[in-house]
């Protein structure tokens, strides 16, 4: 109704899979799908998701979602489910990312089976099994007998900047695997996320979770250098109105901007309400027909506008 529409390319997110191949032969990808696949909403595209043996995402009723659309292979929960989600884990058939003693408890408490990956504290600092506590916690599943444990994982919070604390977390992890391999056959065994994917090697692990990178952008200034991906997402809108302002006239709220000369401006039916950041005042662009305009005044919540002086009218259509 207002003109918006998002374009997602199917072509650049296929070709963006071709590459993370090539850059990690012979690993697993469980492609993170979370949050509508970063708002591609690529996670609703069953022939595309059917491409993978296992996809990841944030929470059990994600995993839910994509299973009442009919997806029947592997879904694994990143984070640390809840207690009071065990009957939708079990509704959605998924994997759970398990390093909770109390959720342990409850599971074995209400004697339910499920499957889970150990998810292993290394330095991320969110949720995890510390290294130390590791043989404790598997001999509570052991003796429990309805947890699956079929694989183990971590998670890098820094492995664009800081390799030396990542090295150590890899050294952490690597051994915590092979703490697990004796109590259980793994078939996951993951740390590496976008920035991970680019910038380490880790020989124990089979498995690798691109997020952004997988949807063509950076993950950090320079991941472009070291990996050929392209943007699968292209937001497109139209002009609602075009205006002549003089010198001195302000754009927006709080007066932000105030025009040096005579300009034309164009006012654009999207705003932070849509996702379009505040921060983009005095630093973001538009294209326009071809043509780059930069964003004039503060983002509005239903609008913005833009310097269209230097695109000649007749490129310019409301």
């Amino acid at each position: 109704m207002r003109n918006n529409i998002m374009e997602i390319d199917i072509s650049a997110f296929k070709h963006n899979i071709e590459e993370i191949k090539k850059h990690n032969p012979n690993t697993i990808i469980m492609p993170v799908v979370k949050a509508n696949a970063y708002g591609t909403y690529l996670n609703k595209r069953l022939d595309i998701m059917n491409e993978f043996d296992i996809i990841a995402v944030a929470n059990v009723y994600e995993a839910l979602e994509i299973r009442n659309l009919g997806y029947e292979k592997e879904i694994f929960v990143l984070n640390q489910p809840d207690m009071m989600a065990i009957n939708d884990i079990i509704k959605a058939n998924a994997i759970i990312g398990l390093s909770s003693i109390e959720f342990l408890g409850e599971a074995i408490k209400q004697n339910v089976k499920l499957r889970a990956h150990l998810e292993i504290e290394t330095g991320m600092g969110r949720t995890g099994i510390y290294p130390e506590n590791l043989k404790a916690f598997i001999e509570q599943i052991k003796l429990a007998k309805n947890i699956e444990v079929n694989g183990i994982y971590t998670h890098f919070p820094i492995a664009d900047e800081d390799l030396e604390f990542t090295k150590k977390q890899i050294e952490k992890f690597t051994h915590s695997v092979q703490i697990a391999k004796d109590y259980f056959d793994l078939k996951y065994i993951h740390c590496q996320a976008s920035n991970g994917i680019l910038n380490t090697v880790v020989p124990i692990c089979n498995t690798i979770r691109p997020g952004i990178i997988m949807y063509g952008y950076q993950s950090f200034d320079g991941a472009l250098e070291k990996i050929n991906i392209r943007p699968v997402a292209k937001l497109k809108s139209k002009i609602n109105f075009i205006k002549t302002i003089q010198k001195a006239e302000s754009i927006s709220y709080m007066r932000k901007f105030i025009a040096d000369k005579e300009m034309r401006v164009a006012t654009v039916p999207l705003g932070y309400a849509d996702g379009i950041r505040r921060a983009l005042y005095g630093k973001g662009e538009v294209v326009i027909n071809g043509k780059k305009a930069p964003i004039i005044g503060i983002i509005c919540m239903d609008s913005f506008m833009v310097d269209i002086s230097k695109i000649p009218e007749s490129k310019v259509r409301r």
